[in-house]
């Protein structure tokens, strides 16, 4: 079975999308992001993937006031990637409400950081892979760890990631559809529950995830299609029936 699950990018305290994570190329819709998870919950969603875009930057800005506004609106579990580089961090997002966490930045630079904090705070961290060509990005995207992936995907397993948020940046808010080929390779190399992000713009392109995915490849993020109107979310979920999340969920 295949999780479903929408995204919430947040900058400047608003809802937007992003072409290829150029931040210069954001896209600002009118629903505040608790107005939309609401809205992403009430369609079915059991899981919502929210990303702080300012705090991924490094920047000394971050919207944990709108991300407290969004647990409080809904009951999903929300997956948060974005900022997320300190014990500190964690702690104040767990108060928050925070149920998983995408490191990104911080694995790739310190893999072994995840093992640690999985030992202290539980398997509840995800390893964000951002990768173009091949070649896993950090910071917001802007800058080349020059680590491949793949490398980094074998490095998730060592180290106590629970699974992994899997994005080809080349494709990601372009609605042209999603790198099963390059997830698959990621899936086989990790050995845990990969979500595939980034390149969704049609029913087509989840069924061909479906008919594609290697046993690891769990889940699909789906953002730009829905903010577009290209995508239903209840047709979606009528299409793919999806299981309650739970706490003790693995990933």
């Amino acid at each position: 079975m295949i999780s479903v699950i929408p995204a919430i990018d947040i900058m400047n305290g608003k809802c937007v999308r992003l072409v290829r994570g150029a931040y210069d190329e954001a896209t600002e819709y009118d629903k505040d992001p608790a107005a939309m998870a609401r809205d992403f919950e009430l369609a079915g969603a059991t899981r919502i993937h929210v990303v702080d875009l300012d705090a991924a930057r490094d920047d000394d800005k971050n919207n944990r006031r709108q991300l407290r506004k969004v647990r409080r609106a809904v009951n999903a579990t929300i997956e948060l990637g974005g900022g997320v580089r300190t014990e500190e961090d964690i702690e104040e997002l767990l108060e928050l409400g925070v149920d998983r966490f995408i490191v990104g930045t911080a694995f790739a630079r310190r893999p072994q950081i995840v093992e640690g904090w999985a030992a202290h705070f539980g398997r509840i961290f995800l390893a964000g892979i951002d990768a173009r060509a091949g070649m896993a990005q950090t910071s917001g995207w802007e800058q080349d760890s020059r680590i491949s992936a793949v490398d980094l995907a074998r490095a998730a397993r060592d180290h106590g990631a629970c699974g992994i948020v899997y994005t080809t940046i080349e494709q990601d808010g372009t609605l042209e559809g999603p790198d099963i080929e390059a997830t698959n390779r990621i899936a086989e190399a990790a050995g845990l529950p990969v979500v595939l992000s980034g390149g969704i713009g049609t029913l087509a392109d989840l069924e061909a995830v479906v008919r594609n995915a290697h046993p690891n490849l769990k889940g699909v993020i789906v953002g730009k299609a829905l903010y577009e109107g290209r995508i239903s979310l209840a047709e979606l979920f009528e299409r793919f029936p999806q299981e309650a999340a739970s706490a003790e969920s693995p990933w």
